[in-house]
């Protein structure tokens, strides 16, 4: 039977972070991965540049039905201590909008770093490890089945991710861990997700497929200021991502198509300076030619050949209202299949805000996506799975 220090289940961002931070303190350390190759969703994050963190870190950017959970993990591994390690290891990086740092190069920057720090700190990875069976051991630490073989550990690492993506490798493995050992897991849901739409919408997306607008979209008293992407199956882009952490099936959304205008005084204010000029044209070159379109089908068929002038003020106030407070009604999200993150997950209440230990079973942890704390888009994820993973491993 082998004997470790530490068993870290998933070699993900928190998993091989963790790894590396346990291996420092001289802990003798196992990660097992499922996968054929470590780190996945590092390789595939933004688009290959992996949003490594962000500049503007703050306990606002996460949300978790104990919003004060991660407060601790992310004062004490913080973003500056994340870009010195890029920095020690000399990985070009530059900042996009809203503080997001990515590589100049590619994403496989970030996990060499990771993998060269494990491999420093003498971590062993072992991938396409499939753990059949834990049971905890009466005095004290874990036994595992891998492939049939036994290993047998002090402390265990549960950093399997979320459901999120299951092409990667994603599974619930973490959350019937958690179950196993009597935690409580909340209603677990796709974020940072993609709306989909099963009536005129539809329509409209996807005769504008690939059209990106700068807009607010809002919701449940959350709004974002990002970019709206028209897709084959509906709506995306960072603003409608963003904005899927915080819907409910059923609820509308309401889009600003027009953010750095009153549409109403917009409107009013081109039949008197443009009153033989058709409405389309004068929305066009603010909203796309093919998307304005789109809306005169949909909002004022009848006056398409009119000149703005004789348009009536009541229809071009109530146009104006669809341009600043745009109402859908999504039939769903893209689901797990395309999510970037899932919502909820291992109740933070059972789970030290200090070490992320199990508070009922010793020497167990939970780190990264498996908690119920989930970022925002921009690089919040990340660093939540550097600080959550760097706590752990600072006490297994």
């Amino acid at each position: 039977m082998k004997n470790y220090d530490v068993i870290v289940i998933g070699g993900g961002a928190a998993g091989l972070f963790c790894a590396l931070t346990a291996g420092q303190r001289g802990r003798s350390v196992l990660v097992l991965d499922s996968s054929n190759k470590v780190g996945k969703k590092i390789l595939m994050s933004g688009g290959g540049g992996c949003n490594f963190t962000n500049l503007d870190i703050t306990p606002e950017n996460y949300l978790s039905n104990n919003p004060h959970f991660c407060i601790s993990a992310l004062n004490r591994y913080n973003q500056w201590q994340f870009i010195d390690l890029v920095e020690h290891h000399q990985i070009p990086y530059h900042e996009k909008s809203h503080g997001e740092l990515f590589c100049d190069n590619s994403s496989k920057d970030i996990l060499r770093m990771l993998l060269d720090e494990c491999a420093a700190a003498k971590v062993v990875i072992q991938t396409k490890a499939v753990v059949s069976q834990i049971e905890s051991v009466e005095e004290g630490g874990f036994n595992l089945s891998v492939a049939g073989l036994k290993i047998c550990c002090q402390s265990l690492v549960v950093a399997s991710g979320g459901l999120s993506i299951p092409t990667l490798g994603a599974s619930g493995f973490g959350y019937d861990i958690a179950e196993q050992f009597g935690l409580n897991l909340l209603p677990r849901s796709a974020g940072l997700v993609p709306f989909t739409f099963s009536d005129w919408v539809k329509d409209i997306s996807e005769a504008n497929s690939g059209l990106s607008l700068d807009v607010e979209m809002s919701v449940n008293g959350m709004s974002f200021r990002e970019n709206l992407l028209f897709t084959h199956r509906g709506i995306s882009g960072p603003a409608a991502l963003q904005l899927s952490s915080y819907w409910k099936p059923g609820q509308f959304i309401s889009i600003n198509l027009l953010p750095d205008h009153d549409a109403q005084t917009l409107l009013l204010g081109y039949k008197q300076s443009h009153p033989k000029s058709l409405l389309r044209n004068l929305i066009g070159p603010l909203l796309s030619k093919g998307f304005t379109q789109s809306l005169q089908a949909r909002y004022w068929p009848q006056y398409s050949e009119t000149p703005i002038a004789e348009i009536p003020n009541t229809v071009l106030v109530s146009l104006a209202n669809h341009l600043s407070n745009w109402q859908l009604k999504p039939s769903g999200t893209e689901g797990y299949r395309t999510a970037e993150v899932t919502l909820c997950g291992v109740d933070t209440d059972y789970i030290s805000s200090k070490t992320m230990e199990c508070k009922s079973q010793s020497g167990l942890y939970f780190v990264g996506e498996v908690l119920d704390v989930t970022g925002h888009l921009g690089g919040y994820n990340f660093q939540w799975a550097w600080a959550s993973g760097y706590a752990a491993g600072c006490y297994v």
